[in-house]
């Protein structure tokens, strides 16, 4: 066993333009006052973090490091999300998603889609040039707008759409591993890698792909009604990275998992703050940490009910309260008689 490392912040939700969100090193030294000991960094606005020179200058990657160890931090992974999500994205979902990339890539599917895969290889090797040995992001989805099967889906839709998300992951897995670095995908509604069967089904694709691995997120399971905790006894083995993130459920006679696409407050399924909703956290961290996982708890704050300043206040000590420093011995050794071959022979009568 391992103690799980934390806490951790991901500060997608936190970047502003107001102090003390406006800069790494302000939003770092906010982050350290509240006791966090590791930042989830994204990637995708260079003023925080210059993915490409990152990847491309370990002198840049060795200031930043040191910028933030000067604070008393340390980076838990890089998070490629959005650019994951453009790997593969539907043309229905082009439009809407146009907003994740550049300027000069939008209303261009094709390049729009070149520019996210270079910019998960950037990602690889910046996570090298780090020292990182794990990396968040998305998967993106082919079909989930076919998630519900009406109409019919044609035979051979969804196989030919893992095949082909395969075919554009491959590439990047290969040089992640490369760099010595597990990509975790985030399992998450709107990916096709959303719960336990779409990822061996990817897995499958990739031929078991040893890079291949899982961002673990309790709060989409809930939502799923997917048992959470099961799913660490099944992937143990593949969870690299871990959000800590809270969600509750609470199906009414006139909606339940789809949402009768109301607002986050008015769902059934909705994302709260850690501690304030239904996810056993104490679960949670005692599996994982039967299982050795020695990665980061990293926080992310996504709730419609509380602000992210409280949320990150509590979130800090909540994390801190669930981390479980591991045994160095057996709770019975006051009780041991000591032992040898010879002695255990001869209380076997033998």
């Amino acid at each position: 066993m391992k103690t799980i490392k934390g806490p951790g912040i991901f500060l997608a939700q936190f970047i502003a333009e107001e102090e003390p969100f406006n800069s790494i090193e302000n939003i770092g030294k906010w982050a350290q006052s509240l006791g966090f000991k590791g930042l989830q960094i994204p990637t995708g606005d260079p003023k925080y973090f210059d993915l490409q020179q990152a990847a491309e200058s370990k002198t840049y990657a060795d200031e930043y490091k040191g910028k933030l160890q000067e604070i008393g931090l340390e980076i838990t992974e890089l998070s490629t999300h959005l650019q994951g999500q453009l790997v593969a994205s539907h043309p229905v979902y082009d439009k809407m998603f146009d907003a994740f990339a550049p300027v000069q890539y939008r209303n261009n599917p094709k390049a729009r889609t070149e520019w996210a895969v270079q910019q998960l290889k950037y990602a690889a090797k910046a996570s090298q040039n780090l020292g990182l040995k794990a990396h968040a992001t998305f998967s993106g989805s082919l079909l989930w707008q076919y998630f519900h099967p009406w109409p019919q889906r044609p035979e051979g839709l969804v196989d030919e759409a893992f095949t082909e998300l395969a075919r554009r992951w491959t590439p990047i897995l290969n040089a992640f591993d490369e760099a010595g670095v597990d990509v975790c995908y985030e399992i998450h509604p709107g990916e096709d890698l959303f719960d336990g069967v779409t990822y061996e089904m990817f897995l499958e694709k990739v031929n078991n792909h040893p890079r291949a691995c899982l961002l673990y997120d309790p709060s989409h399971f809930v939502l799923q009604q997917l048992d959470y905790i099961q799913y660490i006894d099944f992937y143990h083995e593949r969870i690299k990275a871990f959000h800590v993130k809270d969600s509750e459920f609470n199906p009414t006679g006139k909606q339940g998992t789809f949402g009768g696409y109301q607002s986050w407050l008015n769902r059934a399924g909705r994302y709260r703050s850690p501690g304030d909703g239904q996810v056993d956290f104490k679960k949670i961290f005692s599996k994982l940490t039967q299982y050795g996982y020695d990665g980061w708890a990293v926080m992310e704050w996504e709730c419609c009910i509380k602000n992210q300043i409280d949320g990150a206040t509590e979130g800090s000590k909540f994390i801190q309260d669930h981390i479980i420093r591991v045994t160095d011995k057996a709770f019975d050794d006051f009780a041991s008689t000591g032992a040898d071959a010879a002695f255990n022979r001869e209380i076997l009568g033998l």
